[in-house]
């Protein structure tokens, strides 16, 4: 494209694509629950686009007619189970001009739905890739929680088997960013008393369900209270799950103990001997590989002084 051409819209540019022979992959968020929150950019993409790929073809219809639009392109289901499969076939399409846009059943795809098969193969394939963005459950629940949003993580789905789940709670427990988890109504219950066993009774958070629906509900609170009240209210519907970060204080007792000079200064020596290192190469490697809780790296120098101790 010429320089000038960066400067045009992403309508612009999807139109462009189309005629000029060089299609292009567009993946829509969706609404997640208040059709309302549909674009204008979303209904005439499902108007105009030549493929729609959709994560349920019937899910896609309904919400055409809820919309008032018909989707005019050829429509195929694109899924979990045949997303690898079909990511070329439908590149083929968009190599030879069409626009394929893609869409989950709710939110946009990628973000614990079908989409990033087909994202990795045209970057790999040099087709061009943009998205119409809209509605987002993640964000959503983080901006509604009450709890910091300048940094956070989000961890997808807590994993469904109780060790599994115990053992990856117990890794973010010296997380400070805030976590945002999504997480299914017959596990909540399960979930929350891992949470309170990993974050302690008094770590805020938000328990978030049925975003933008009717019955929209926030839940705010200590994880003691909220889990209390999972129990004694059991939420329905979708839920997100927002946990505060560690403090400074929690983040420090949770990191592993940082070793002593000494120590450093013993498994630089042992790995300068197995290795067939010298001793500084030693000490670059071994300070690399056990920071310190607060994410810097040991004192190279005092390490050596260390070295030059023991060695006599």
């Amino acid at each position: 494209m010429e320089h000038s051409e960066e400067n045009m819209n992403a309508r612009d540019t999807e139109r462009e694509g189309s005629a000029s022979g060089s299609g292009m992959v567009v993946l829509a968020a969706t609404p997640i629950g208040n059709v309302g929150d549909a674009s204008d950019r979303l209904k005439e993409l499902l108007q105009r686009a030549d493929i729609v790929a959709a994560e349920d073809t019937r899910r896609l219809f309904d919400l055409a007619n809820r919309l008032g639009v018909h989707v005019n392109g050829t429509v195929v289901a694109y899924h979990d189970h045949n997303e690898r499969n079909k990511a070329d076939g439908l590149l083929d399409r968009v190599e030879g001009g069409a626009t394929v846009l893609v869409v989950s059943d709710a939110g946009m795809p990628t973000i614990n739905d079908p989409g990033l098969a087909i994202v990795r193969r045209a970057i790999e394939r040099g087709l061009a890739v943009t998205c119409a963005p809209g509605p987002s459950a993640v964000l959503d629940a983080l901006a509604l929680s009450g709890l910091p949003t300048d940094r956070f993580c989000y961890e997808g789905f807590l994993p469904r088997k109780h060790a599994e789940r115990v053992q990856h709670l117990r890794m973010l427990q010296a997380e400070r960013r805030t976590i945002v988890f999504y997480e299914t109504p017959h596990r909540i219950a399960e979930s929350m008393d891992d949470l309170l066993d990993a974050f302690g009774a008094n770590r805020p958070m938000a328990l978030c369900r049925e975003l933008t629906k009717d019955y929209e509900q926030i839940r705010r609170g200590p994880i003691a209270e909220i889990r209390q009240g999972v129990i004694d209210d059991p939420p329905r519907g979708e839920i997100v799950l927002v946990i505060a970060g560690a403090s400074d204080e929690e983040a420090n007792a949770a990191a592993p103990a940082a070793l002593s000079v000494e120590e450093l200064a013993v498994l630089s020596i042992d790995r300068a001997l197995d290795d067939g290192l010298r001793i500084k190469d030693a000490i670059v490697q071994v300070a690399a590989e056990h920071p310190l809780p607060d994410g810097s790296l040991p004192n190279r120098k005092q390490i050596y002084t260390a070295v030059l101790k023991i060695k006599g």
